[in-house]
């Protein structure tokens, strides 16, 4: 820890990630703070913020990188019968710090989240600049619809950067997901950038992506104008 670059207060600029390191893989540097301006700039530069409570923020970006396109989503039979349920309504950008907040919340298998009050507030922040966005999963009851799963993220030109997903109820998350790839589609966004492996995601056809191919394909997205904020959805599966 002590030999990674350490950004200074009074500059946005960070390190190459052809200078992250290769075990942690991708770990580039560390400090800095989780202003807009900054965390803006990281995601430019494929770069984003991991850490836990407690720790100097790190700043990652990985080789390989793992990254879901509309045009591979892969949607078991399983999930097509979910969704063709449609005993849900899907939104977005209407719940955002729901779910953030249910993205952070401890989870069966863990009662540890990276989402620790400072990022969830930063995010806050970027959403309400319209930079962040959510895509919500909503029970069928409309009088007392609850929330059942839902996805974040940051959307800057043609690119979104998923950065957590949840699920209150068997396919939450999934539908979520679906519904997002799908818009993104139709607005012509043809990557989502999943940071890490996940062997989750991996089944819905999320696959890796060599770190220079990922920075090449995203300053070319980066030159597109984004999608008008806040979202909202038009696709219907």
């Amino acid at each position: 820890m002590s030999l990674l670059p350490w950004l200074p207060s009074d500059s946005l600029d960070f390190p190459s990630p052809e200078q992250a390191l290769k075990e942690p893989s991708g770990l580039l540097c560390a400090g800095g703070d989780l202003s807009p301006e900054r965390l803006e700039r990281a995601y430019r530069e494929g770069i984003f913020p991991w850490y836990e409570e407690g720790s100097p923020i790190l700043w990652w970006s990985p080789d390989p990188r793992t990254v879901l396109r509309p045009d591979t989503l892969h949607i078991s039979r399983s999930l097509r019968r979910r969704l063709n349920r449609r005993d849900y309504r899907v939104s977005a950008d209407t719940a955002f710090d729901a779910v953030v907040a249910a993205c952070a919340a401890p989870r069966a298998d863990t009662s540890e989240t990276w989402i620790t009050p400072e990022m969830a507030e930063a995010y806050g922040r970027l959403h309400r600049l319209g930079l962040a966005h959510s895509v919500e999963v909503w029970s069928d009851d409309t009088d007392r619809a609850a929330l059942i799963g839902g996805i974040y993220g940051v959307g800057i030109g043609r690119c979104f950067f998923g950065e957590s997903m949840f699920s209150r109820a068997t396919g939450g998350s999934k539908i979520a997901l679906v519904h997002l790839l799908g818009q993104m589609r139709h607005w012509d966004m043809p990557l989502l950038d999943c940071q890490l492996h996940n062997a989750h995601l991996a089944t819905l056809g999320a696959r890796p992506m060599r770190r220079a191919a990922f920075l090449a394909e995203l300053r070319v997205l980066l030159e597109r104008p984004a999608p008008p904020s806040p979202w909202s959805l038009d696709y219907v599966w």
